[in-house]
């Protein structure tokens, strides 16, 4: 799109604003009729040819399909309004199930007034949807994604009720997983969204943003609480869409190994010490060489069967060799050349921190395998086997639906 490459070209803020206005009602239009393929196969040949245009392309779907202009008449005169669809991450695990789908009413009514008074700016309207995503139930396009965002500003301009998604994905079973609240936030064109943003607040809106976030933790856990029963959870901060269902992304990874070592230690009444964790990178096999994701098998000491594994996926531009820490470090100059961690050094980190001290990393690559029969990926054994992760038979039963 030749559009996106003029962004990428632009000289000057003025030029590339210009560009930018044009871009945007090209991808308006194209969201609103459900042309997702002629986006797809656009950013496909970016992808090949321009990889800068791809990245403007890439933002400006994403950005149309979250957030909007729109015109609403107050008093007769058309006015112009912001909508943004923001997403409320929460970070589950459990030796149970985690739940998802509809909000039962009492309890949508209670996040919707703390969402509205502890994050949001005075003067917005705001609409949550009823139903508590999971990640395989969120929009799966960017076309989705904005009739969710469109469909939800209506009903935060109009005061009206939605009904919960019928018919969700099932979604698969999972020790931590991330569910998800999504909100349409309106406001006047030009007038803040969040609370940090309003002008008593922007000389300290990094304070203010904190402030907002523990205020969100404090007083919607306990409801929060109702929907996920058996749960530990973690709200994170509510942000536009795509950027925190990233953050979502790489913070769950964690999670997953501190809910591993629990429901192992648990359910076969062993400490951390017994076991044994096995670290292996896995790619495409047309990637020339390149990690995708690092799979963590688990095993008991004294045996070599993998009886659990964690995925631990790569996002954006981590790669097995780390990303350096954005900004100005403290500590001068030698802080800022300091080697950054590695994904594998930090999955040994966390899994230190749970108590595990025999770890092993296969140095070779692997490529993405999974089961013929459960779609479960394998796991990279002591000896560097592939394998299926199976508990011991004589594990208590009741937990074999975990992957």
């Amino acid at each position: 799109m030749t559009y996106a490459q003029a962004v990428g070209q632009a000289a000057s803020r003025i030029e590339e604003r210009s560009w930018e206005h044009s871009l945007d009602a090209q991808l308006q239009k194209l969201l609103k009729t459900g042309h997702q393929e002629t986006i797809d196969t656009t950013l496909n040949s970016l992808f090949k040819e321009d990889l800068n245009a791809y990245d403007v392309l890439m933002d400006g779907v994403e950005a149309v399909s979250e957030s909007s202009s729109i015109m609403v008449d107050i008093d007769g005169v058309p006015t112009a309004h912001d909508v943004l669809l923001v997403a409320a991450p929460i970070l589950a695990w459990t030796r149970f199930s985690i739940s998802s789908g509809a909000i039962p009413a009492d309890i949508l009514s209670t996040l919707t007034a703390h969402f509205s008074a502890h994050l949001l700016a005075d003067g917005t309207h705001l609409a949550m949807s009823p139903t508590l995503f999971s990640i395989d139930q969120l929009p799966r396009s960017h076309v989705e994604t904005y009739a969710k965002t469109h469909k939800l500003a209506q009903a935060a301009l109009k005061g009206t009720a939605l009904k919960a998604d019928l018919k969700a994905p099932e979604t698969a079973p999972f020790l931590a997983d991330t569910r998800y609240l999504l909100v349409a936030v309106v406001a006047r064109a030009g007038a803040p969204l969040f609370r940090w943003q309003m002008p008593a607040n922007q000389a300290n809106f990094i304070g203010e943003r904190t402030t907002a976030l523990e205020q969100w933790r404090a007083q919607a856990m306990p409801t929060v609480a109702r929907l996920l029963p058996g749960c530990g959870i973690e709200l994170l901060l509510p942000e536009a869409y795509y950027m925190a269902c990233r953050e979502a992304d790489k913070l769950i990874r964690p999670v997953s190994i501190r809910a591993a070592v629990h429901y192992l230690t648990h359910t076969l009444a062993i400490e951390p010490s017994e076991l044994r964790a096995v670290i292996a990178g896995f790619g495409e096999e047309s990637a020339d060489g390149q990690v995708d994701e690092y799979r963590v098998a688990f095993t008991q000491r004294q045996t070599p069967d993998v009886i659990y594994g964690v995925v631990w996926p790569l996002y954006g531009q981590e790669d097995e060799e780390g990303t350096p820490p954005e900004g100005v470090q403290p500590g001068g100059i030698d802080a800022q050349l300091a080697k950054p961690v590695t994904p594998v050094e930090e999955i040994i980190q966390y899994l230190n921190a749970a108590g595990i001290t025999q770890i092993k990393k296969h140095g070779e690559r692997y490529v993405s395998e999974f089961c013929d029969d459960c779609g479960a990926p394998l796991f990279a054994d002591q000896v560097g086997e592939l394998a299926h992760a199976e508990m011991p038979e004589d594990a208590p039963s009741g937990t074999e639906h975990f992957h």
